[in-house]
């Protein structure tokens, strides 16, 4: 009987499973660590999103307050949109390289 070869076997699959866990720990801390940043009305109102695409930050400069109410909505909205895409985007560049190659991949 050759157990020494199917324990080694074992012990090589759960290191390569502990190292691939490992990446995804380290792949999940710097998903989070994800801002996006979007601007509208010429850049006087700036916002972040979070990775989930939740508005985190927005800074309108005072010259964006001559704006009529509808348009300073509309560009809040731009910038929180734009922002949201970004943060979007940002977690893509991280994910795809784990997802390449396998039924995940729907954008190859």
């Amino acid at each position: 009987m050759r157990h020494g070869t199917g324990d080694q076997e074992i012990g090589r699959l759960l290191e390569e499973f502990q190292k691939d866990v490992t990446q995804l720990e380290h792949l999940r801390d710097r998903i989070t660590e994800v801002r996006g940043r979007g601007e509208a009305a010429q850049g006087r109102v700036v916002a972040e999103a979070s990775p989930t695409g939740a508005l985190i930050g927005l800074t309108i400069d005072a010259r964006a307050m001559r704006l009529g109410s509808d348009e300073l909505a509309a560009a809040v909205l731009e910038a929180a949109a734009e922002a949201a895409r970004n943060a979007e985007a940002g977690i893509g560049e991280l994910v795809d390289p784990f997802i390449a190659g396998t039924g995940l991949d729907v954008d190859r």
